[in-house]
């Protein structure tokens, strides 16, 4: 059963059934297996399949395990990151209610305020009644799932921090006239765009932590094969999603042993020292370049079932990791992708293929 906003009785579009756009899914499994790498962005042409692939993602992954009645659906075997409420129930029945819940995804509309996506306190009454009257917002709603904006380029600049800031954190904090309250708020943000419609500013698209590029289809055959499958899918979601049922368990079943050895993965120090070379090379401000192919390489390995990363890791996920990253040059009329597979090639000795998600 599909999700949307919260649990939708709407069927999903299997994940595995999505034609091409191999970098944008690959993108967001990695995303999913190692949430430090920091969200994914995904900017292109109207009706490439960007949110259709946020929700499949999540419809792919198994239940999760949440406090039964919690706003902010705590996991019950993560103590240091309960809500206030679950923690005062543990400590007053010294046990948690347990419920299974599907992966939550939460779409951001753009008109949202910033009570609407963080949540508000109801001050008079806290004033009055001596307690945190906490009215929880989008973000309590996307803890332990997906958050996804769609045209994140036309929200407002704050309202991305703030966002970006929870993403970073795991934790919401409101606080109005001296009150405080927080809460888990640990989500895989997703952004999407047209950039024919605007861009984020520089400082915003660095803290996302995967860029990925999608267009429309060229390709006769492939355009004509999602025309098929669409199709086929709307005349009998059932059918349809039986026909994919086995690949989609694969791969759900490889995410969840990706995320179990994730923290087993090694990667060596002369990889690394490849890694910074690259970005030196190509000029990047600060250190996310870095850490994001280094935490992408390493999630990338976990997903195919290595526990060392390789070159061919860090050539895979660098273009997605560093695009958005480098320096704009009025005069410079190569793409930013072309710019870091050149340096990519200079670096790294073997060439880059990306693979079909299966």
């Amino acid at each position: 059963m599909g999700i949307e906003s919260q649990i939708s009785s709407r069927a999903v579009y299997p994940f595995t059934a999505i034609v091409d756009q191999e970098e944008m899914k690959l993108a967001l499994l990695l995303a999913v297996i190692d949430p430090l790498i920091g969200g994914v962005i995904i900017f292109g042409h109207r009706g490439t399949a960007k949110s259709t692939a946020v929700r499949a993602l999540a419809d792919l992954l198994p239940t999760i395990t949440r406090v039964k009645g919690c706003l902010y659906g705590c996991d019950p075997d993560r103590v240091s990151e309960l809500c206030s409420d679950c923690a005062a129930l543990l400590d007053h029945k010294g046990r948690l209610a347990r419920q299974r819940a599907a992966v939550p995804v939460v779409d951001l509309p753009l008109g949202a305020t910033e009570d609407r996506v963080c949540g508000t306190l109801d001050i008079e009454r806290a004033l009055a009644e001596g307690v945190k009257a906490f009215e929880p917002g989008l973000l309590a709603r996307a803890n332990r799932g997906f958050l996804y904006i769609d045209e994140v380029n036309l929200l407002e600049d704050h309202l991305v921090d703030v966002l970006l800031d929870a993403a970073a954190s795991g934790r919401n904090i409101v606080e109005r006239e001296g009150i405080s309250v927080s809460h888990p708020a640990r989500f895989v943000l997703v952004g999407s765009g047209n950039p024919e419609e605007g861009e984020l500013r520089p400082q915003l698209l660095d803290r996302f932590g995967l860029f990925t590029e999608v267009a429309t289809i060229a390709d006769l055959d492939l355009r004509v094969e999602i025309v098929v499958r669409r199709e086929r899918f709307e005349r009998d979601p059932a059918a349809f999603g039986e026909e994919f049922r086995q690949e989609q368990s694969r791969l759900g079943q490889r995410i969840v042993r990706a995320k179990k050895m994730l923290s087993r993965v090694t990667t060596e120090r002369e990889l690394l020292r490849r890694i910074a070379a690259l970005c030196v090379r190509l000029a990047t401000d600060g250190h996310r370049g870095e850490l994001t192919i280094a935490r992408a390489a390493r999630a990338l390995a976990a997903l195919e079932g290595r526990s060392k990363t390789t070159s061919e890791d860090a050539r895979r996920v660098a273009v997605m990791a560093l695009r958005h990253r480098l320096r704009k040059d009025p005069l410079d009329r190569v793409e930013s992708a072309a710019r870091i597979a050149q340096a990519i090639d200079e670096i790294f000795p073997t060439p880059v293929r990306l693979k079909a998600i299966r």
